[in-house]
């Protein structure tokens, strides 16, 4: 790697192009194209999503690309939230259309027309239903590769009807619930919490928002929940019939993850010599290097087959068996994050052993041939909880807990997350902090409470909250 990871924008950059996973010299700026390695990782993500979304029942759909713009103006406060953003397609060929088309930048004001259609009494309800599209925004800022881009082209968005506002709150519960176990399973250490209301989803009532860290010492939005309440139902007449035969609107949720699911994976576990992975999402888990000799090649290889052809029923093994010397092998499979690397050569074979080589430490171990299987499944949860553990010990020491506005501003600069007391009354006092500072309020964080007795650091009163600030992208 020529860039070490604490320059982590050129690190970040290179790793994107070196270890294969998007090319970003597309000709249309904050649009990218997935390369075969960076599209399997893509995948072993989304199936991971899409395998929670079923399990808290949730049906996969998909809804077309273009929304009418009489259905994306309908709700006020959802077009002036997206209304810088959208692409706009005016013609069909050489003829006007009528009605511009939007590229969606959401699918709300798609999706919830058709729910008037399928939603007729109690009986229909609740209805949960996901996609993963893509959405299209006219990012206006600079645009950063599975971060800030123009075309968002991972895009898991749920959206949920419900007979009542505690069904929709229950709602709200279980998508916490499953968003907490995608992102513990990838090892990505998070804060959640609530957003002031100017941070809201546009035509929200409650934005709840998952935060990471990356190196860069900026925090990244990694997945949304929100109540939309009975907003988008009123506007697009979503009601149903009630057992007493009378009839309401229903409530409303959405919920959203990105493709910046990669771009932590990627940010938060990578080291100086590329991607580090844990084994669920890895594309290649096991890598087979033969270490060859002259005399002894074919003896090695045949050897290298072998144990490729016992170990593939279960892992997604490579057995690189090309021209390049073993150096360039070991560089070429750590940068793209391979969790486990098997050597094995003619001492190893004389001996019935191979040597296992672990992507993360560097640590390397022998194991006879006969325990291998078992050694690689203790050995792929080590590295998962090794990887998890690390990634978290690295972000809870990087949240800052303070009780005053001068602590906030002695951190001001540093890469790091503040908290600090905050009242009843947060986001108003919370933004008389953010105007005094660079970092910007986040919300508050939902998980942790202020030391028992601890004051708002604005105005004094008992604090009943843990304010969050930070610099974002």
């Amino acid at each position: 790697m020529e860039f070490p990871k604490e320059n982590f924008s050129e690190w970040y950059q290179e790793v994107l192009e070196n270890a294969e996973i998007v090319d970003n010299r597309y000709p249309v700026k904050g649009m990218l194209v997935w390369r075969p390695f960076g599209f399997q990782l893509r995948k072993l993500v989304t199936d991971w999503l899409r395998e929670l979304m079923v399990e808290t029942g949730h049906r996969e759909v998909l809804f077309p690309t273009v929304i009418p713009e009489t259905f994306l103006k309908k709700e006020a406060d959802h077009i002036r939230g997206f209304g810088e953003e959208v692409y706009w397609v005016t013609h069909g060929g050489t003829s006007p259309l009528d009605v511009k088309l939007a590229l969606r930048p959401t699918s709300e004001t798609a999706i919830y027309p058709m729910f008037s259609l399928w939603i007729r009494s109690h009986a229909d309800l609740p209805l949960k239903v996901f996609q993963i599209v893509s959405v299209f925004r006219y990012e206006t800022k600079h645009t950063r590769p599975l971060i800030r881009v123009r075309e968002v082209s991972t895009f898991k968005e749920a959206h949920c009807a419900f007979a009542s506002k505690e069904d929709a709150e229950k709602e709200m519960e279980i998508i916490d619930k499953a968003y907490r176990a995608f992102w513990d399973e990838m090892g990505i250490p998070y804060l959640v919490i609530q957003r002031p209301a100017w941070d809201k989803f546009a035509g929200a009532e409650k934005t709840i928002a998952f935060d990471t860290l990356m190196p860069s010492g900026k925090t990244l939005q990694i997945a949304t929940s929100h109540m939309l309440d009975r907003k988008f139902a009123e506007v697009f007449d979503v009601k149903f019939e009630k057992p007493d035969g009378t009839r309401d609107h229903v409530w409303l949720t959405s919920h959203g993850i990105s493709e910046r699911a990669i771009a932590a994976l990627i940010g938060v576990h990578g080291d100086d010599r590329g991607l580090v992975l844990p084994p669920r999402f890895a594309p290649t888990q096991i890598v087979i290097v033969p270490i060859v000799f002259k005399g002894k090649e074919e003896v090695v290889l045949e050897k290298a087959r072998e144990i490729k052809e016992m170990l593939e029923k279960r892992w997604r093994v490579v057995l690189d068996d090309s021209d390049r010397n073993p150096g360039e092998k070991f560089y070429f499979w750590e940068l793209r994050g391979v969790p486990i690397r098997v050597e094995i050569g003619p001492r190893d074979i004389q001996n019935g052993v191979v040597t296992l080589v672990r992507r993360d430490t560097g640590e390397k171990m022998q194991v006879s041939e006969g325990e291998l299987e078992g050694a690689l499944d203790s050995l792929a949860e080590e590295i998962h909880e090794s990887i998890a553990k690390k990634a978290r010990n690295w972000f809870k020491g990087r949240i800052k807990d303070v009780e005053s506005i001068e602590e906030i501003k002695n951190l001001d600069n540093e890469p790091v997350i503040i908290r600090a007391p905050l009242c009843d009354h947060w986001e108003e006092c919370g933004k008389k902090v953010q105007d005094q500072i660079t970092k910007e309020l986040r919300g508050i964080d939902l998980d942790h409470k202020p030391r028992e007795g601890s004051n708002c650091v604005v105005c004094g009163k008992p604090a009943k909250f843990l304010g969050v600030w930070s610099n974002a992208y």
